[in-house]
């Protein structure tokens, strides 16, 4: 049954073929149904013979975004880019619309496609043209790639994108905004955060809650936090006083959680903490809510033992915690690694009827794993499951390093077949650490094999991948093969060995009595810009000694105070030793003068 169905789109195509040669007209409607059913079937050929055989008359916009999603989706994007053009020209037969722009995006997003990747100038210059086009971002878009280009280091360019848009007539509201200000407000561009505020409040866009809360966050994080609680304090007490003369009512528990969260969220605890107790005081009851409140503001700033006792305070009290409640604590304390109060607070809570969320069975399981209790890990996996969470791919990345930790390479493959049924690809951290484990074990055709299926998934192999490998094979002798990976690592691949990668070589030819080749790589990462450090110069000192090659040992000495790097104890142990033998104190002491010896011996 299931190849007849699969055979479908061949046997259209042959009818398709067939009313082309009978010279049958092909309708609109026609060409949309074949289009769309060869798409799926990945037939990319058939899907633009489809649409070339349609009259051009009959052609529009939406049949020409259907040819454009099948490009895109199938990975043909160099044809896909050629229609986009002819749609985006003046006075384009088929202009594109709203529809257009979010397969575009939606492609980008996803890079349906292998070795393209937009560059921020390329995907905002693109997005330019649709506005010209009259064709705009709606909120959720325009908000996503503010946020995709603030994080990028691109705050300039989104800033250009929201003033493009509204420039050549488009509307944003105050989300699109928002994400515009948390960028600048990481990069601490208060000047253009002021110019956004003034602008939004020129186009009457009004901020909202979260505009204020960005504006508190980031004045906070800039040490700036007496003029964000001074900001803070005046709205919220102008507030209260503005119930008691028009109303004439004295604030209650809701006023007083939205001051206390407000002190919180700018780290003043203490003051947070005497609200509290100015309302005990004034007879206004706190809840759950408050509750909540002061304790993830004391976690949040390291005081997890301090909200234990206001807990358990307010348990006293009748007050009892919720399901935020715990999970506060749990992740709490899961993140100063006390995994054994964070399961015996997972325990209570569930005894107390309170249901944990997706975010307690995840912070559980990655502080398990990092606690090496991967079986518990495990176990709180399945009841994440049986609740109906599925795992997310950092979860089950946890899981399957911690069984590769124990050695358990079977429950490491059952957890991979149990993401891949889930539907979640692995990605390029649970490839590095199958190739990590695989090359400890010295199984390097594994090892390779990981490698290439990680290739064929898309993810190029980066500085982690090669370094499990040269690290593993220069551990196992085979020095040449780690030198063969490093040289197709530099060359083929583009990806820049780091320190610790130079490190393990020059360490391993060194102990190889290759002296000369650790020496010309140590020149290699003065070449490329890559920063040597003692652990370098030991592993050389350590080869020259064994030759007793003391003038070079002279000409490393230099390059090593050039460079500002200190030495430790075994760079002392190994210079004292040697030089001393061999009546070079005089060497060593004017060596050593003016540094302060590092007790690191890493």
């Amino acid at each position: 049954m299931r190849e007849e169905i699969s055979d479908v789109p061949s046997k259209l195509y042959h009818l398709f073929s067939f009313a082309k040669d009978g010279e049958i007209p092909l309708s609109i409607n026609a060409a949309t149904l074949l289009i769309r059913c060869f798409g799926r079937a990945k037939m990319l050929e058939e899907s633009i013979a489809v649409f070339n055989a349609l009259d051009p008359e009959s052609r529009n916009t939406n049949v020409v975004n259907l040819l454009l999603d099948c490009l895109f989706r199938g990975g043909n994007t160099d044809d896909g880019f050629k229609v986009l053009d002819e749609m985006l020209e003046r006075e384009s037969s088929f202009p594109p619309n709203e529809s257009t722009m979010d397969i575009v995006l939606s492609a980008i997003w996803k890079r349906n496609w292998v070795g393209r990747r937009m560059s921020v100038e390329e995907i905002c210059g693109l997005v330019v043209r649709f506005f010209e086009n009259g064709v705009f971002l709606d909120d959720v878009w325009l908000t996503k790639l503010i946020t995709n280009f603030c994080r990028s280091g691109k705050s300039n360019k989104a800033w250009d994108l929201l003033h493009d848009m509204m420039r050549l007539g488009g509307q944003a509201e105050a989300v699109s905004f928002n994400a515009l200000l948390s960028g600048l407000g990481r990069e601490r561009d208060f000047e253009n955060m002021n110019l956004l505020m003034n602008e939004m409040k020129e186009k009457e866009i009004k901020p909202d809650v979260v505009t204020f809360g960005i504006l508190i966050n980031h004045l906070c994080k800039s040490y700036k936090v007496d003029e964000a609680m001074q900001w803070r304090q005046e709205e919220g007490f102008k507030l209260m006083e503005k119930m008691r003369l028009e109303s004439g009512y004295e604030p209650n528990t809701v006023t007083y959680n939205c001051l206390i969260d407000g002190f919180c969220k700018a780290g003043e605890i203490e003051r947070s903490y005497e609200l509290f107790d100015q309302m005990k005081k004034c007879g206004v009851v706190p809840n759950v809510i408050t509750l909540n409140t002061l304790l993830d503001g004391m976690c949040k700033h390291g005081r997890v033992n301090s909200g234990i006792e206001l807990f358990a305070e307010m348990q006293g009290k009748g007050v009892k915690g919720n399901a935020i409640t715990y999970t506060i604590l749990i992740t709490s304390f899961c993140s100063v690694n006390n995994i054994d109060k964070a399961m015996k607070l997972f325990n209570e809570m569930s005894e107390n009827g309170c249901f944990p969320d997706a975010k307690v069975y995840y912070s559980l399981i990655l502080g398990l794993c990092q606690a090496r209790r991967t079986n518990d890990a495990s176990c709180v996996a399945s009841k994440a499951k049986e609740a109906g969470f599925g795992l997310d791919i950092i979860c089950y990345n946890a899981l399957i390093g911690g069984f590769c930790r124990k050695n358990k390479i079977d429950e490491a493959h059952n957890m991979l077949r149990d993401m891949e049924e889930a539907g979640i690809k692995p990605d390029r951290y649970t490839y590095n650490t199958l190739i990590s484990y695989f090359s400890q074990k010295e199984q390097f055709a594994t090892a390779h094999r990981v490698m290439k299926r990680m290739i064929d998934d898309g993810y190029l192999p980066n500085v982690v991948t090669y370094g499990a490998l040269i690290h593993a094979y220069c551990l196992s002798g085979n020095v040449d093969e780690a030198m063969k990976i490093f040289q197709n690592m530099s060359s083929s691949t583009n990806v820049p060995p780091n320190t610790v990668i130079y490190n393990t070589l020059i360490d391993a030819l060194c102990k190889s009595d290759k002296v000369e080749a650790g020496i010309s790589l140590l020149g290699d990462m003065k070449d490329k810009g890559v920063r040597p450090n003692t652990i370098t110069y030991n592993a050389i000192f350590k080869g020259l000694q064994e030759r007793n090659w003391v003038e070079k040992a002279f000409e490393i000495m230099d390059q090593m105070t050039e460079n500002a790097c200190n030495p430790d104890y075994i760079t002392m142990e190994v210079l004292t030793q040697w030089l001393s033998a061999i009546g070079e104190t005089e060497k060593l002491r004017s060596f050593l003068e003016g540094y302060e010896v590092s007790t690191s011996t890493a």
